[in-house]
């Protein structure tokens, strides 16, 4: 990105990623042979892509069992839109249902009935939504894992590598509506509603790389600057090496 000044919006959204063999299978693409990291363009129709769907991302905001919707969501809207959350009120965390007989979305429904929390999960939980179709691993389903002894037992493979059994659950329903009012079915259809966010995604981008650059926090007199940097970088379709030109360029960068 910095080599092609790509646009920041390529954060949430690409045509390509870089695999190797091993990560190649674990997302379903083929044709890719070898240990070595290679740039590999995805198809058309690939939910990959961008730094959200990478399974390190998605293995890191999931607890190893289950997944969350509200850690993914909020590291989403922390880390990728710069919307700062506060600490949670004092309130009883939800707890996934393994059985699944109820959905993570069908107990977060009752969660967001407190006001108190109300207020910050309509920020979170939608961008975390958009991703339920990614496992604690980062790997795609279509239905979540449940016990029900019921059903036929699938045959599956955990962590350690070693075969076991499980039983589907209910589908997975990566729909959602953001805080403005635009919705989306799935992963893809989110990406695309980020993708126009030109401004927000460069905004934060240069937010994190000053930080990064001067070891300080962004404070509210740093603000008119971060601004200029994204104006100047306009003409660039806000280009990420643009963008970090115009960082090194700045007074916040070379007196702070």
């Amino acid at each position: 990105m910095i080599r092609a000044d790509q646009p920041a919006r390529g954060i949430v959204a690409a045509d390509y990623t870089y695999l190797n063999e091993r990560l190649a299978t674990h997302y379903g693409i083929n044709d890719v042979k070898g240990a070595a990291m290679r740039r590999v363009t995805l198809p058309p129709d690939s939910p990959r892509g961008g730094f959200m769907t990478q399974a390190s991302v998605l293995k890191i905001t999931a607890n190893g069992t289950t997944t969350s919707p509200v850690l993914r969501g909020k590291w989403i809207v922390e880390r990728i839109l710069g919307i700062d959350i506060p600490p949670p009120p004092p309130v009883a965390a939800v707890e996934p249902d393994i059985r699944g007989a109820v959905t993570i979305r069908q107990q977060l429904e009752k969660h967001r009935a407190d006001t108190s929390c109300a207020s910050c999960h309509s920020k979170m939980d939608p961008p975390g939504f958009a991703l339920e179709n990614f496992d604690v691993m980062g790997g795609w389903r279509d239905r979540y894992r449940a016990i029900d002894e019921t059903k036929k037992a699938e045959l599956g493979r955990g962590k350690n590598g070693h075969a076991f059994e499980f039983h589907f659950g209910l589908p997975v329903d990566a729909a959602g509506e953001l805080p403005d009012g635009r919705s989306f079915k799935d992963i893809r259809d989110f990406k695309n509603l980020l993708r126009q966010e030109d401004v927000m995604l460069a905004r934060n981008l240069t937010r994190q790389l000053a930080i990064y650059a001067t070891g300080a926090p962004v404070r509210f007199s740093d603000r008119a600057t971060i601004e200029q940097i994204i104006v100047g970088a306009k003409s660039h379709d806000y280009g990420v090496r643009a963008l970090i030109h115009g960082l090194v360029q700045s007074d916040l960068f070379q007196r702070k």
